[in-house]
């Protein structure tokens, strides 16, 4: 009986153990086992973030990046967000490109030309200029100029004074201000040659005015670079690169070569008898150094662009060494024969380019077209090197 009753007391006691140990969960095994949860899950889901539309920019100048020139000095065009632009000239003129469908920005420069895309109906007054133009395939949106069709070269230009895409309007100095006014020409675009008076005129009669400063600048590339700035008025900037790039090789290639070392000189003689020497600085003098020949004046106009007035016998001391000699044929008098180009000047004829007949003139169109310098600096490389039998080039012709 004592037995029995130890041994039920032992149970009882095994039993109470077993029911505390469950009630305090002290086996973790036992323990319920949490499911991973997704942090996000009940998180607001973010709609993902969309790039800014160019309608976000209308009405605003926020600034993207600049155009990367590689001569031009004298204009910069800085590029907007939404599709603004703006080119500023060294003459202190600003150009303000609105995107079609865009508004004119509240924070546009004072005094900024404003033109609405696609800028159109413009009045050129430079032959170079619309040769620009015409080579980024944009002639299209020019409707006045102040050349008549038979004092042009080019010949899409002619084509358009002809079939009256283009018209007429006068001479530069005197333009029809009415056919201006009636044509509603958005833009007039002048050489430096603009007189105050013209431009006064063309304002008065709510006609913007940009000056072309390509002259001013010291690299003969840079006046074709100048392309690119019109390319970007008028949304051509690929064709303006694959122009300038086409130009650069040219120089390029040329300047792998060495120098011939022969000297040129390059001049003209009015109609009135007045010599103008290109100066030292000028363009047309590094055109000669980079077809690796040599200015023969190099003391005359000393970084100067442009022509210095001289005296026959003053020129001849400084030129009559030159093995070659640039006639300006377009600019000057416009000898046909050597004889006639001599009738100007007798004293030429003692000069080592004339006794070896390597005297060589521009073609009519040489100053017309600006897109293709690179072309004409290789020209001048060839006639360093053409022989007796050369007589003519793309833009250089052999005066007999």
């Amino acid at each position: 009986m004592k037995r029995k009753l130890l041994s039920l007391t032992l149970c009882a006691i095994l039993l109470l153990s077993v029911l505390a140990g469950c009630g305090n969960g002290a086996d973790p095994t036992d323990a319920p086992t949490e499911e991973p949860t997704d942090a996000h899950t009940d998180a607001p889901t973010e709609e993902p973030t969309q790039a800014p539309t160019e309608e976000s920019f209308d009405g605003k100048l926020v600034f993207d990046r600049s155009m990367e020139l590689s001569y031009a000095k004298c204009f910069t065009v800085d590029y907007y967000k939404g599709g603004y632009k703006l080119a500023t000239i060294s003459d202190g003129t600003k150009l303000l490109v609105v995107p079609e469908g865009m508004t004119v920005p509240a924070d546009a420069p004072e005094g900024a030309i404003v033109l609405q895309a696609p800028v159109k109906n413009i009045l050129i007054s430079s032959a170079p200029v619309i040769s620009l133009i015409n080579a980024v395939g944009a002639l299209g949106t020019v409707s006045l100029t102040t050349n008549d069709v038979d004092t042009w070269y080019i010949d899409e230009v002619k084509d358009a004074l002809t079939d009256g895409s283009l018209t007429y309007i006068g001479e530069y100095d005197a333009p029809d201000y009415e056919k201006i006014t009636a044509s509603g020409c958005t833009l007039a675009i002048y050489s430096a040659m603009l007189t105050e008076d013209v431009e006064a005129q063309l304002t008065s009669i709510g006609v913007p005015v940009m000056v072309d400063r390509s002259s001013e600048e010291e690299h003969p590339l840079a006046r074709v670079e100048w392309a690119k700035l019109y390319a970007a008025l008028l949304g051509a900037e690929d064709k303006a690169q694959e122009v300038f790039s086409a130009q650069e090789s040219i120089i390029n290639e040329l300047a792998a070569l060495e120098s011939t070392g022969k000297t040129v000189a390059v001049f003209y003689i009015t109609s009135s008898g007045s010599l103008y020497a290109r100066n030292a600085g000028d363009y047309m003098a590094k055109m000669v150094e980079l077809a690796g020949g040599v200015y023969a004046l190099p003391d005359v106009g000393v970084g100067k662009s442009g022509t210095a007035k001289m005296d026959l016998e003053a020129f001849y001391e400084k030129a009559a060494d030159a093995d070659y000699i640039i006639y300006i044929w377009s600019t000057g008098g416009k000898p046909g024969t050597m004889e006639e180009l001599l009738a100007r000047g007798e004293i030429l004829a003692e000069t080592k380019a004339v006794k070896e007949g390597n005297v060589w003139c521009t073609t009519p169109d040489f100053f017309q077209i600006q897109s293709t310098i690179g072309g004409m600096v290789s020209d001048i490389h060839e006639m360093l090197l053409a022989d007796e039998r050369v007589d003519n080039l793309t833009y250089l012709f052999r005066l007999k």
